[in-house]
């Protein structure tokens, strides 16, 4: 547990860090905004943990799922119907589709703006929850990916957001997802907290998202925890 807190410590800007000066010009600077994708599985616990560290850190938590099920419902949506479909199948919504609603959900944060250390004058902190679910999507997100065999894939893609900071994963069996999910089921309302959806949804997780985590984890940037009861994450700052 030590060396998560310690890698989660190292993306908050307690000490200085240095920075790759890269060409590109992302929507926000990683110097000033920090994000940390949050991924596990479905009913790993990201959105229980991630209510806790806003709370004790004064992080804006946006969920990729919360922001396309609100997408699928709003009147005049051209998106509705196609994200509709993709989360009864249990797939995955095209990510520019994806991407421009966690990018518009932080510019909003950040024209708001919050009292608390790490905001103002163009500084904020994001906690990005299940996303990027796929490679292409994190090639599409950050500024920078040192994968040379992405490289086809990035002089494809126009609209970078930000550079993340840390993957923060919460670990746990496919049987307490289950279980958890079901649980959750009888009072969320969710269409796809079914069983049939829920293992299209492993399936699509262990297809397409543990690559993603698999990839940052060969560049240090992957904080582990494993999620086998109910805990709160803590994290203090270190001295010096």
């Amino acid at each position: 547990m030590s060396a998560t807190i310690d890698k989660f410590a190292d993306a908050l800007p307690l000490h200085k860090v240095h920075r790759e000066t890269v060409a590109t010009s992302p929507t926000f600077d990683s110097s000033k905004v920090i994000v940390i994708f949050v991924l596990g599985g479905p009913g790993a616990g990201k959105g229980t943990q991630c209510a806790r560290l806003v709370q004790d850190f004064g992080f804006c938590h946006l969920s990729a799922g919360d922001l396309l099920r609100a997408e699928q419902v709003r009147e005049g949506s051209q998106y509705g119907e196609l994200i509709q479909t993709c989360i009864r199948e249990g797939t995955i919504v095209p990510m520019e589709v994806t991407i421009k609603l966690l990018e518009n959900a932080m510019l909003k944060a950040l024209k708001g703006g919050k009292s608390r250390d790490g905001w103002g004058e163009g500084q904020g902190r994001f906690l990005i929850d299940g996303f990027p679910r796929k490679m292409d999507q994190a090639v599409k997100f950050e500024e920078d990916v040192k994968s040379p065999e992405l490289s086809c894939i990035r002089l494809l893609i126009q609209i970078q957001v930000c550079v993340a900071s840390l993957v923060l994963y919460f670990s746990t069996t496919e049987a307490v997802m289950l279980k958890r999910l079901i649980e959750r089921g009888k009072t969320s309302g969710r269409e796809d907290d079914n069983e049939e959806s829920i293992k299209k949804r492993f399936r699509t997780y262990h297809e397409t998202t543990m690559p993603v985590i698999e990839h940052y984890r060969k560049f240090g940037k992957v904080a582990e925890v494993m999620l086998f009861y109910s805990f709160r994450l803590s994290i203090e700052p270190r001295s010096g």
